[in-house]
């Protein structure tokens, strides 16, 4: 069997940068990209800089990295509350698992002035809640709190990776500084939560979508059927789309709490499943939005939904995912935010094995994780 190479590669292996340097010897271009489509990224990024740039080119299918929120590592007694004012406490990075990399995701736009809050020097105990989702390949900061504990954003705020940019979506008719949130087929969702330190009950029952399918002119927040009563609106709630519906319950942690499911197609709240509510007992997340994953905190337990036995099927009990606070879904992988964002582990459970394969990404240094998510990588300028 022919072994092709790139043109221009030395033969101390070393890589050339030379700008002539051509995808495959005797193509043009657009088709050796298709050529080169079919084989792993992995292959492309370790042959030579040619592969290399196209992996990351506008016009090539992009393979998914990790994308995180980090938090500086800091004695927040040392921060004055004049500095917490002024200080933003939430970084975006992207690890690129081709390079075994963290870089930072270009800065948010300062118009207006973006303060999250995560930590606050007078109550150090407790994170204030920064919510984040994926929707239609978009990193969306929906909700948070700025230092007097006001809600943080008053539009959500999104990442494109295709464009590398950030942009601002519709404004919300009544920020929150936590609610629930989720999507289901592209349509992002808010429901009820906190404005202020005080209690609305039409804020508590109130629902909203947002369709990001529509043409950007287009978006805006639409009232949907409202909830029966307040009870969402004690903490920050991660809602899971799931087959048409969007699936949520009201307290973390293996504490008593009440699900609910919203169908999408007949605006409607329905009862979550005994069995689905009674299992779910730590962060939740879908791939794909057809399979439910949730991780037991007390356990450090992974498992799966059974919709036909409305049970909770068990995968891999892991010692590193015991206390993990957030997770997210994707590409056959789940990965995991362990206690106190010290790490973050990644489970493959897209392959059947008799034991699931596990490993575990650190953070930059100086950083503990927020949140993560799994995008499509950063385009790059060539």
């Amino acid at each position: 069997m022919e072994t092709i190479q790139c043109s221009k590669r030395p033969k101390n292996g070393s890589f050339d940068d030379s700008d002539n340097e051509t995808l495959l010897p005797g193509l043009p271009d657009d088709l050796a990209q298709l050529c080169l489509s079919s084989l792993f990224p992995s292959l492309l990024f370790s042959v030579c800089h040619s592969w290399r740039r196209l992996l990351y080119s506008p016009s090539f299918p992009p393979f998914f990295s990790l994308y995180a929120l980090l938090s500086p590592l800091q004695n927040p007694t040392t921060i004055s509350h004049e500095e917490v004012a002024h200080r933003n406490s939430i970084e975006f990075f992207s690890f690129d698992p081709l390079s075994a990399a963290w870089r930072p995701l270009p800065s948010p736009p300062q118009n207006p002035p973006l303060h999250l809050l995560h930590r606050h020097p007078s109550f150090l105990s407790r994170k204030l809640p920064i919510q984040s989702l994926t929707v239609s390949n978009h990193l969306v900061l929906i909700a948070a709190t700025t230092h007097n504990f006001s809600p943080a954003l008053s539009s959500p705020l999104l990442f494109h990776p295709e464009s590398n940019r950030w942009f601002y979506g519709p404004q919300i008719s009544t920020p929150r500084r936590w609610c629930a949130t989720g999507a289901v087929r592209g349509v992002a969702y808010m429901a009820s939560g906190v404005v202020g330190s005080y209690y609305r009950g039409d804020v508590a029952r109130s629902m909203e979508q947002w369709d990001l399918n529509q043409k950007s002119e287009s978006w805006g927040w639409e009232n949907k059927a409202q909830l029966k009563d307040g009870r969402f609106s004690r903490e920050a709630v991660d809602a899971v789309g799931y087959r048409g519906k969007l699936c949520m319950v009201n307290v973390k942690g293996n504490a008593v709490k009440e699900g609910a499911v919203y169908n999408v197609e007949l605006d409607k709240w329905e009862e979550m499943p005994c069995g689905m509510v009674a299992g779910w007992n730590g962060p939740a997340a879908t791939m794909d939005e057809d399979v439910i994953y949730v991780i037991d905190e007390v356990k450090g337990s992974l498992s799966k939904y059974d919709d036909e036995k409305d049970c909770w099927v068990a995968l891999i009990e892991l010692e590193q995912l015991k206390r993990a606070e957030q997770i997210a879904a994707g590409r056959g992988k789940i990965c995991a935010v362990s206690a106190n964002g010290e790490k973050i582990i990644v489970v493959d459970v897209g392959e059947e094995r008799a034991a699931a394969r596990f490993w575990e990404v650190a953070p930059p240094p100086g950083f503990e994780v927020v949140a993560a998510h799994v995008l499509p990588r950063i385009t790059r300028q060539q």
